[in-house]
């Protein structure tokens, strides 16, 4: 987390190491622990857990260094993240949606959305291009502006494009150079994200 500039995050979003799991979730073990938590809290609070794979050969170079996220992760015959067995997409981050701003940003994943937050714009998530639901749509009617931060590939621009589409309020937002939001914000920092969405 430190290495993306993301080290007040994980208290701050509850992320955890699983250690030892749970019967049933052997497979987790070794990997970061992702809650969604629900504004409300409370015994409930926590709506899912997402997990990311942080295996040494996935996130380190050659010389044993962590990669920054302007480098390529290798995660060959898995995926980078792992949903519990059943569990269906997802908003990340939803307490954003309570705090009132005339704006929001959307993006692709969580540690993006914690970046953004960390440089002062509220942003929530899709876990991916492919994980948007119309049941999301009202929870982003309220805003002026949702800043829809695509990942600078053809997947991510088709995606943005869609939701722009289907938002009155959608403005789409190309970081460009190769960039999602943390990338961009750990190369050029917090106020070049803020001023790239005219904030």
């Amino acid at each position: 987390m430190a290495v993306r500039g993301l080290g007040s995050a994980a208290t701050k979003y509850g992320i955890g190491y699983v250690g030892s799991a749970l019967i049933g979730h052997e497979r987790m073990t070794g990997m970061l622990a992702i809650p969604y938590r629900r504004p409300a809290g409370g015994e409930h609070g926590v709506a899912t857990v997402r997990y990311r794979c942080i295996r040494d050969e996935c996130v380190k170079d050659e010389q044993g260094e962590y990669l920054s996220p302007t480098r390529k992760e290798r995660h060959e015959g898995h995926g980078k993240y792992q949903s519990l067995p059943g569990d269906h997409p997802r908003l990340y981050n939803t307490p954003a949606l309570i705090v009132p701003s005339p704006h929001i940003a959307l993006s692709e994943g969580e540690f993006d959305t914690q970046a953004s937050e960390l440089a002062g714009v509220p942003c929530v998530a899709t876990q991916g291009t492919s994980a948007w639901r119309a049941h999301f749509d009202p929870a982003f009617a309220g805003y002026e502006i949702v800043f829809i931060i695509a990942d600078d590939d053809e997947a991510g621009m088709k995606a943005a494009d869609k939701r722009a589409t289907e938002m009155p309020n959608g403005k789409v937002i190309n970081l460009g150079g190769g960039h999602d939001i943390n990338s961009f914000i750990h190369t050029y920092g917090a106020d070049e994200y803020r001023k790239r969405l005219g904030l």
